[in-house]
């Protein structure tokens, strides 16, 4: 049998064992956020380089067609390469900070040019 006042001192040591535990969840619950924005950046770069490219390859404004396809608040720089009867654009996406600091995300598209 534990003794009364034993039992006392121990009634708070569950509490304080979740505040330790607290920070953890935090971090894990911020790097899925990061992994998200990760994702997202990723996505909007794809959407991005194709909707220049497909303007490219019909020989429109690729930059105002990059910029017109991403969410708005999303910066994204688009370039234009290739020649004859393709067309690739490379459209570049910062990835938002939440946790660290992972730079950009790059993604490219080729569409065959419309004589």
């Amino acid at each position: 049998m534990t003794h009364p006042s034993r039992r006392f001192r121990d009634r708070g040591q569950v509490a304080v064992e979740y505040l330790g535990f607290i920070p953890v969840l935090l971090i894990v619950g911020l790097a899925g956020i990061q992994l998200g924005a990760v994702a997202y950046a990723a996505e909007q770069a794809g959407t991005a380089a194709r909707a220049g490219a497909r303007a490219a390859s019909l020989q429109q404004d690729f930059n105002a067609a990059c910029a017109a396809a991403v969410s708005g608040g999303i910066d994204v720089s688009c370039a234009r390469s290739g020649g004859g009867d393709s067309v690739t654009v490379t459209a570049t996406v910062h990835i938002p900070k939440i946790v660290w600091e992972l730079g950009n995300a790059t993604k490219s598209a080729t569409m065959p040019v419309d004589h």
